[in-house]
């Protein structure tokens, strides 16, 4: 129905987690009907953040600098070490502005029926953390 080039696009935004193709059409239409610098902003952002932005050596939290700017404040608690499945639990607990520790992200969960087990997530990091 629609151009190689356009299906193309589509299919990409389709790879995206909780994108359907209503979606992906969607997006692929709003960049095609937007301005060419929309466009070229969108596709340098992704290819900076690729370049740019990688796990905390400590915590491996997404940084731009290594440490993270978590691991990286004095005034933190290393003594309390909050573990979470993924970033996206750091930036919820921050919210809160209750937790005064550092963290340890995971990056899944072991789900033996998926095939997750402990050596695919960061739990020997967190234990080697520990000692």
């Amino acid at each position: 129905m629609y151009s190689d080039t356009v299906n193309k696009l589509i299919n990409q935004f389709e790879k995206l987690p909780g994108i359907g193709h209503k979606s992906a059409v969607r997006l692929a239409f709003f960049i095609l009907e937007s301005n060419k610098e929309v466009a070229e902003e969108m596709a340098k952002t992704l290819v900076e953040a690729k370049e740019n932005v990688k796990f905390c050596s400590v915590c491996y939290n997404l940084t731009e600098k290594d440490p993270c700017s978590i691991c990286s404040d004095t005034k933190r608690d290393e003594s309390t070490i909050c573990v979470v499945e993924n970033v996206k639990d750091v930036v919820a607990m921050e919210k809160t502005h209750e937790f005064k520790g550092v963290y340890h992200v995971l990056h899944g969960s072991i789900s033996p029926m998926n095939g997750i087990g402990p050596d695919d997530i960061k739990i020997k990091e967190l234990l080697a953390r520990l000692m």
